[in-house]
């Protein structure tokens, strides 16, 4: 199939979610996108999704930062497959209780148990502010005095790390727990929240130092057969997606830089930059694009069988779509990505790989 062959059998589905991505952002102008967004919110698996948000005060059971059940983590997925600020007040009932939780110092905070403690508390790692931040944005609550505070100590929180300045895994302000990376390295998972949270923004808005810590990102990528940030390689578990997309691999890596046009055109682009971005690009088609153009899922987190991106046997319309929307964030550099030898690239142990090809259905 051609590009737009694919983006016919997208149509063709019956995922509201896998749609509402083509009207919306892949075909401008396309009509349709607000009755797709309509049959998103009437959707029972829209609906399921929304459910599991539950609490988020003192005493809830909330999950890990890497868990599609982290409840910025599935708000996150809820905005991809089309739902947004005032749909649904679930999500405006959690928005609320997020944007109520700052830290004295202006992070955003939420309620768990530090490892190797008993006692749940408050308390705010940047993988925890960073990703809050960016959901009360993407729900377009920016006009949030409280958004504006941790935006601002986002940028307070850049560090000079070896790989240049970006995020690392900064302790959180109470309990001193600082997570399982070195000090000082860059975090690349905080990282890319930030540039995330920071896309949101206007582009007049943005501080410089949020384009220079995506080109710290780029860098992390160039440099990982010698310099690997601790527990963040880039072998064949970052580059087969696992769906739901949550933690760092190169989907999250493209879906955050791709948001940053400077990294590739106009006066401030890097060949080198260009280069990297070409590489993930071609990593991402040839570890989870089947020879049709469609996403068959290879790898996926439990608990999301009744979704077509939580299950590994049949093309997935929602992953395809999903893909596609962040490629053509790049299109620019298609012809370069194409261009690029995947068996040529080094891992992050210092060899090369061939990528297993995606299955095809039958």
């Amino acid at each position: 199939m051609g590009v737009d062959d694919v983006l016919a059998w997208v149509l063709a589905s019956a995922e509201p979610s896998a749609r509402w991505i083509v009207r919306s952002a892949l075909l401008d102008g396309a009509p349709g996108a607000a009755v797709e967004h309509t049959l998103v919110l009437a959707d029972p698996g829209t609906d399921a999704l929304a459910d599991r948000l539950g609490d988020w005060t003192a005493g809830a059971d909330l999950s890990g930062h890497a868990s599609p059940a982290f409840a910025p983590n599935l708000l996150t997925l809820l905005a991809d497959m089309g739902v947004a600020g005032g749909d649904d007040p679930r999500v405006e009932r959690v928005l609320d209780a997020m944007a109520d939780h700052p830290l004295p110092d202006g992070r955003f905070a939420s309620f768990a148990r530090v490892r190797g403690s008993t006692t749940a508390t408050w308390g705010a790692l940047l993988c925890d502010t960073h990703a809050i931040t960016e959901v009360l944005l993407r729900y377009g609550r920016g006009a949030d005095q409280r958004v504006a505070r941790a935006l601002d100590v986002m940028i307070d929180d850049l560090t000079d790390t070896p790989h240049g300045r970006a995020w690392p895994c900064r302790p959180d302000p109470a309990s001193g727990f600082r997570g399982p990376g070195r000090k000082g390295d860059v975090c690349p998972q905080v990282t890319l929240e930030a540039l995330r949270a920071w896309s949101w923004v206007p582009v007049d808005r943005r501080p410089p130092e949020v384009l220079g810590a995506a080109r710290v990102a780029l860098g992390v990528w160039r440099g990982r057969a010698t310099a690997k940030p601790y527990m963040f390689g880039h072998g064949y578990q970052f580059k087969v997606v696992k769906w739901p997309t949550t933690w760092y691999d190169v989907m999250t890596a493209l879906d955050a830089l791709g948001r940053f046009p400077q990294l590739w055109s106009g006066p401030e682009a890097d060949p080198a930059d260009r280069r990297s971005l070409a590489e993930l690009m071609a990593c991402l088609v040839a570890y989870n694009v089947a020879a049709d153009g469609r996403v068959t899922p290879q790898s996926c987190y439990r608990g999301f069988e009744d979704y077509s991106f939580g299950q590994k046997k049949v093309p997935s319309p929602f992953a395809t779509a999903r893909v596609r929307q962040v490629l053509h964030r790049l299109d620019a550099l298609a012809p370069e990505a194409a261009a690029v030898e995947i068996g040529a690239l080094a891992s992050s142990k210092g060899g090369t790989g061939t990528p297993r090809p995606p299955r095809v259905a039958g």
